[in-house]
């Protein structure tokens, strides 16, 4: 675990997305005068919009006023997925149909930015713009737009299958409990998570085998791969639900190969025993082969 004191960039993170997220202020300004449907119609009427595009503008120059460099690209990321938040927060406590997709804002944004904070706390050294993962991969970002695809032509062509609520609370619970499941596999790891595969063993590296670890042997890609297929769940998206649990599936097999061909190589006999007490967590992987 990292010392007390949150790095400078973390710090100026969690500024910057308390600052996008000042966005939820403009619908409760606007309920000061009567409006019964006080939230949905700043997403959708165009004085909302104008008030948000406003708002997101001059949220911008403050930051370009007060950052600059690296500092300000930290804190530009950090705001945009404040204010994504704070809109999901908009979508899900209105009277609307697009309920779920509210659910599926927050929670996308609040991963990203949660990578980005817990690793500022947990190993300050590995930190960079990389760690939010926007940009985490190109198939990532493609399917990411397939689902929104996904689910704003079934929204408008077959209403009926986005109003499934049982389904959309149960996907809801699976990404809750993938998040929670991550971020203490990253917590417990401390200095020892990092993003990227490492393929040399760093000095203070060692091998964790406590809390989460010691019912899985990879938590952190565990509790990814639930998450990612729960907010499918969540949207109700069949195709993407297939399509995001055999592409996540495939991810990690070829993942987990990879890094434990370099665990066995940093910690030897002791990786290996800890390899036949526990297993990977994921179904169907059982990780590289040793003899």
């Amino acid at each position: 675990m990292a010392g007390s004191k949150l790095v400078l960039e973390g710090r100026i993170s969690i500024k910057a997305f308390l600052l996008g997220l000042s966005v939820v202020l403009i619908p409760l300004i606007r309920s000061l005068f009567g409006h019964i449907d006080w939230v949905f119609d700043c997403l959708t009427e165009t004085p909302g919009k104008i008030a948000i595009s406003v708002h997101i503008a001059v949220v911008n120059g403050l930051l370009l006023i007060i950052y600059s460099g690296p500092i300000y690209k930290v804190a530009v990321r950090a705001c945009f997925l404040g204010v994504t938040f704070g809109c999901g927060l908009m979508i899900t406590f209105s009277q609307t149909t697009w309920t779920h997709f509210g659910w599926y804002m927050c929670s996308l944004s609040f991963f990203h930015y949660s990578e980005y904070l817990v690793t500022a706390v947990i190993n300050p050294r590995s930190l960079s713009l990389d760690s939010f993962l926007l940009n985490h991969s190109v198939e990532y970002t493609l399917a990411a737009i397939s689902s929104w695809l996904e689910f704003t032509v079934e929204k408008l062509t077959v209403p009926e299958l986005k109003q499934l609520n049982w389904l959309s609370v149960a996907g809801l619970l699976m990404v809750l409990c993938g998040e929670c499941l991550r971020k203490s596999a990253m917590l417990t790891a401390g200095s020892n998570f990092n993003h990227i595969v490492q393929n040399e063993k760093a000095q203070s590296h060692v091998l964790v085998t406590s809390g989460v670890y010691a019912y899985f042997r990879h938590p952190s890609y565990v509790g990814w791969f639930y998450w990612s297929i729960g907010t499918q769940i969540m949207l109700c998206n069949p195709v993407c639900i297939l399509g995001y649990t055999l592409a996540s599936w495939r991810f990690f097999r070829e993942r987990i190969e990879e890094e434990e061909l370099f665990l066995v190589h940093f910690f030897g006999e002791d990786y290996v025993e800890y390899k036949k007490k526990v297993g990977t967590g994921l179904p169907f992987i059982s990780g590289i082969r040793v003899n």
